[in-house]
């Protein structure tokens, strides 16, 4: 029976919500089966090279024969998921998302316009509680951390912390991976050195972190360039601050030409999460949950973690010791991610407005 408090739910909504307490029933073995008579799996913005995903979704359909998995728009954003819902609500065809793998911001505005479905994996009490929906209709599932990359043939002695980057011994050498006024990457940037300095979170770390750039510039340390690959190569920014699944793969295509160290810092360590969901309108649900049964498992979380990106559940893996030594090898130490924070989305959002904002008053580099 479902309870009414002060609003009428729509049809639609009460048979969503017994459609998911009828699947939350369903043991592997009878969603394996209803996935299987469904025959296929439509995802959206999945490419290959993007975490992993090529081996992952390889994965799946080893493990489940007889699924078909259908991918649409290998290079669209967040957005592009979201339309793609809106414009196929009455479509079941091929173009009809069941899935989708969005930024952090885009789990709540699609569960508040009803485009999700809920649904809670078998592993969820291992997931962290401040990177998943509490009802189940988003859940984070892969993240980075901050962290730096050290051009090693230029900087000799790496930076272990924030304020490290306000030594003398680099001045010219610390940049951003991106534009702080537009850029989230940089933003969160500045946001992470802003909770290193003390902090408390959104709009305060975000002033605190303004004031550690002021000073990194004034002290003649920060460039301000977007320091992409050849940048950091080139040594004209030998030390950028970036996700460290970006910088990992910088590092391995460089193939030590020059060679790339990655310092996830001590005092601040700053997640960005992606997030994952059920479109309320899958035409295929059962396989829909299957998947996400799968990407929540420990095999689907190793699939993520070959690609660089840590999955959500990484510390309970490196628990269990269930992560391969040679996987663990090319990483930085499990350890370094023990004490990750993953920032709201409201954090996030007053920490942009506050960036964003002030930037231009407060630091004055024009990052090019």
């Amino acid at each position: 029976m479902f309870k009414f408090t002060g609003k009428l739910l729509s049809l639609s909504a009460v048979a969503l919500m017994a459609t998911s307490a009828i699947s939350s029933a369903q043991s592997m073995d009878e969603l394996v089966a209803a996935a299987k008579a469904e025959g296929q799996l439509t995802t959206i913005a999945l490419p290959h090279s993007w975490c992993g995903y090529g081996d992952v979704i390889a994965g799946f359909k080893a493990k489940y024969p007889g699924i078909t998995v259908n991918e649409l728009n290998p290079d669209a954003g967040s957005g592009d998921e979201i339309e793609a819902i809106k414009a196929n609500k009455d479509n079941k065809g091929p173009q009809a998302p069941d899935v989708i793998d969005v930024g952090l911001s885009f789990g709540p505005s699609a569960k508040a316009d009803n485009l999700i479905q809920p649904y809670k994996v078998s592993t969820w009490d291992t997931i962290p509680d401040s990177a998943k929906d509490a009802d189940g209709f988003w859940t984070g599932d892969y993240y980075g951390v901050l962290a730096f990359g050290v051009n090693k043939a230029v900087v000799q002695n790496a930076p272990q912390d924030w304020a490290d980057l306000q030594k003398p011994e680099y001045a010219n050498s610390v940049a951003l991976a991106g534009d702080p006024r537009t850029s989230n990457n940089a933003v969160m940037s500045v946001y992470a050195a802003g909770l290193a300095a003390g902090g408390t979170g959104g709009q305060d770390a975000a002033a605190k972190g303004l004031q550690f750039f002021k000073q990194l510039n004034d002290a003649g340390n920060f460039v301000p360039v977007d320091a992409e690959a050849a940048a950091v190569a080139q040594g004209t920014t030998p030390i950028v601050m970036n996700w460290d699944y970006n910088l990992l793969a910088m590092r391995d295509k460089m193939a030590g030409n020059p060679e790339i160290e990655i310092v996830v810092p001590k005092g601040a360590v700053v997640a960005g999460v992606y997030v994952q969901a059920i479109s309320a309108y899958a035409p295929h649900p059962n396989a829909a949950k299957l998947w996400m049964e799968y990407l929540y498992s420990d095999e689907g979380q190793l699939g993520w973690l070959k690609g660089y990106c840590h999955p959500i559940r990484f510390n309970d893996l490196a628990k269990k010791g269930v992560i391969p030594k040679e996987m663990l090898d090319k990483l930085p130490a499990a350890e370094n991610y023990e004490k990750a924070v993953f920032p709201t989305l409201e954090e996030q959002n007053a920490a942009k407005k506050e960036i964003s904002t002030n930037w231009d008053a407060i630091v004055g580099a024009v990052v090019k």
